[in-house]
């Protein structure tokens, strides 16, 4: 069995927009969960590029994609990823990913190519 996988909103958004490394995120969609917290950042981004915003929620619930509440546990360590984030401009959105993957000891998947110059201690896969 396939472990799980963490989904970052720019990977969420890549496989809605059939944009590069859509393939990457499809081939691990089976297993993956993504983050209420960056769901609701591709929501933002969806409705923000002129997307209706039942239309936008219609793609994101169409990617079947769990989505995991953001707990206390999240909370504490995403503030606590703010001084290793900080230089490489990472948003909360980004520091609650990470800190789902970090949870879960899951792998995660995004298209921002500076996560993998963080030094966590988990798999980060750069979709494109």
């Amino acid at each position: 069995m396939d472990s799980l996988a963490v989904l970052d909103a720019s990977a969420l958004l890549a496989l809605i927009r059939g944009e590069p490394g859509a393939d990457i995120v499809a081939s691990c969609l089976s297993r993956a969960i993504i983050g209420a917290v960056n769901q609701a950042e591709v929501q933002t981004k969806l409705v923000s590029a002129g997307i209706d915003e039942a239309l936008a929620w219609w793609h994101i619930a169409e990617a079947r994609c769990p989505s995991v509440p953001f707990d206390e546990d999240q909370a504490r360590i995403a503030g606590g990823l703010v001084r290793v984030t900080r230089p490489y401009g990472l948003s909360l959105g980004d520091r609650a990913c990470l800190a789902l993957a970090i949870q879960r000891n899951a792998p995660v998947y995004t298209a921002d190519a500076a996560w993998k110059n963080l030094g966590l201690n988990i798999e980060v896969n750069v979709i494109r």
